[in-house]
């Protein structure tokens, strides 16, 4: 490598000390020349062209819009007194699916001011009006394939026609969207709303009300506002979208289990509900008494008045007699001594007041039907009754502990019963599923490939050694042709070649001597 090194290198120097000055100088330029050009190649190759993103925005979204590009790590630039931002051209599209995704901007609208730029001298409103439309139609329709999961879309727009007068009401735009989906792929709630906030910024006063948008199967999708992804029949959906998974769920429970007892392929469940979606809503006012077993509530305040009195006549009040027809009649002024003693107690109790505002869970079991069939094992017609009385058993514990509180309250053993089904008989229509045998790799075929990697690691050793004498014996031919100097012939006693011999051996010997001579000859020349 070093000799071949070399050699170029000389062959290098030949070349450049072969040519004049004005030759050097023309290689000099023309190699400056050429790395300039690559400088200025890779510049324009590197620049960023950057084009609007959003025009006509406030200074506030403005500001939110390059701090979130800022955090991304997306270069920025504002103009147009803060009302614009420019972002690097090949990511525009992506840049306007995701910001809609997020509700940005919730002003402005996406800049169409290089369609203008296109459009030649002499077009009709009419013309323009058509070729604006069909371009929104367009652009509205790649950017929304940028969107996981859509595969093509159609758009629609309809823009209102711009009045002479100033008092009529500007109408709003509307826009309709088919979106062509990948098979068994639906759109979620953040991409529902990132179509209805890109189409609605897209195109002027077009309100999200006016927007349409539904799949290739005329499924509509609609927008709401509380981040929730609604269709016609949304409510159908969600409730049976939950008893399918509350059947699913216990299905799955009582084969693991039961399939554990008998075998997961002898056993067959089947689960049916009743579920009540209605959610109430309702406030309580209770009184209840602190001591619950006396009925008596907390002695707050207690008052006691005692009456004495001792003396001559009747006691003031008088003494209760009996007259005839009327009993207890206060009695006549009586003579003698006389007492009279009277004991009021007043106590205030205080009972416990209780507020409740409860809101009850919509989804409640208010039935259940389970359907059990147990494939015997072999040789035998049905199950033992003490296994069919098992399972009866565990599916009623499972009944009374799915169904609802204020359902179960009213269910009986017998009811229980009669929500379960057990039976026992063999399976005729299952599949029959054949036993996966195994491959098993025989003990030859192990040492067969421990030899053959042995043979090829002995063949990449002795190519391996081949390759390294080959390059030794190169090296010392190499060597020995560089040691093998050919002398000058004998024959030739010329003056010239005796000068010669004299000049090869000065410049061996005494190479100093030697330059100052080739310098005074090169002066004299």
């Amino acid at each position: 490598m070093n000799e071949k090194f070399v050699l170029y290198k000389q062959k290098v120097t030949e070349y450049w000390s072969g040519r004049t000055s004005k030759q050097k100088n023309i290689i000099l330029i023309s190699l400056v020349a050429a790395a300039l050009l690559l400088v200025f190649i890779l510049f324009l190759g590197n620049r960023t062209n950057n084009v609007p993103l959003y025009s006509n925005l406030t200074l506030q979204e403005t500001g939110q819009i390059k701090e979130t590009l800022d955090a991304r790590g997306i270069p920025a630039e504002i103009s147009d007194n803060g009302t614009t931002i420019l972002v690097p051209e090949a990511q525009v599209d992506s840049l306007k699916v995701d910001l809609a995704a997020e509700g940005i901007p919730r002003s402005g609208s996406i800049d169409y001011s290089f369609f203008q730029d296109q459009m030649g001298f002499g077009m009709t409103d009419n013309e323009f009006s058509v070729m604006e439309r069909g371009l929104m139609q367009t652009e509205l329709a790649d950017l929304i394939r940028n969107i996981n999961g859509v595969n093509h879309a159609n758009v629609m727009i309809t823009l209102p026609e711009e009045s002479v007068w100033l008092n009529t009401t500007q109408e709003a735009a509307t826009a309709s969207v088919i979106v062509d989906l990948a098979p068994g792929y639906q759109l979620d709630q953040n991409q529902v709303k990132a179509l209805y906030h890109l189409v609605s910024k897209s195109v002027p006063n077009l309100p999200i009300e006016n927007i349409v948008i539904m799949n290739q199967m005329f499924e509509d999708y609609f927008y709401d506002n509380d981040g929730n992804q609604t269709t016609t029949l949304s409510a159908f959906e969600q409730q049976r979208s939950i008893q399918r998974e509350i059947e699913r769920d216990l299905t799955r429970n009582l084969q693991r289990m039961l399939g554990t007892v008998v075998g997961q392929d002898k056993v067959l469940v089947s689960v049916t509900t009743d579920i009540d979606f209605t959610q109430e809503n309702r406030q309580e006012t209770l009184v209840e008494p602190v001591d619950t077993e006396n009925i008596e509530g907390i002695a707050v305040s207690i008052e006691r008045i005692t009456e004495t009195y001792t003396g001559e006549g009747t006691p003031p009040g008088g003494v209760e007699g009996t007259g005839e027809g009327i009993p207890n009649f206060p009695g006549a002024v009586g003579q003698g001594d006389s007492e009279y003693e009277r004991t009021e107690d007043r106590i205030n109790n205080e009972v416990n007041r209780i507020n409740r505002d409860i809101v009850e869970s919509p989804y409640k079991i208010r039935d259940l039907g389970i359907q059990v069939m147990v494939e015997p094992p072999e040789g035998m017609d049905v199950l033992p009754q003490e296994k069919l009385d098992d399972i009866q058993q565990i599916l009623g514990t499972v009944v009374r502990t799915s169904i609802s509180g204020i359902y179960a309250d009213e269910l009986t053993e017998a009811g229980i019963n009669e929500k379960i089904f057990v039976s026992s008989q063999p399976f005729e229509g299952k599949a029959e599923i054949g036993e996966q045998t195994q491959t098993i790799i025989p003990v030859w075929m192990y040492v067969a490939a421990g030899i053959l990697v042995v043979i090829i690691l002995l063949l990449l050793v002795l190519l391996a050694k081949k390759r390294k004498r080959e390059a030794e014996e190169e090296e010392y031919v190499i060597e020995q042709t560089a040691a093998v100097v050919p002398d000058l012939p004998n024959e030739d006693m010329s003056e010239k070649a005796t000068k010669r011999k004299q000049l090869e051996k000065m410049a061996k010997e005494k190479p100093d001597e030697f330059s100052k001579l080739l310098r005074t000859w090169l002066s004299e020349d």
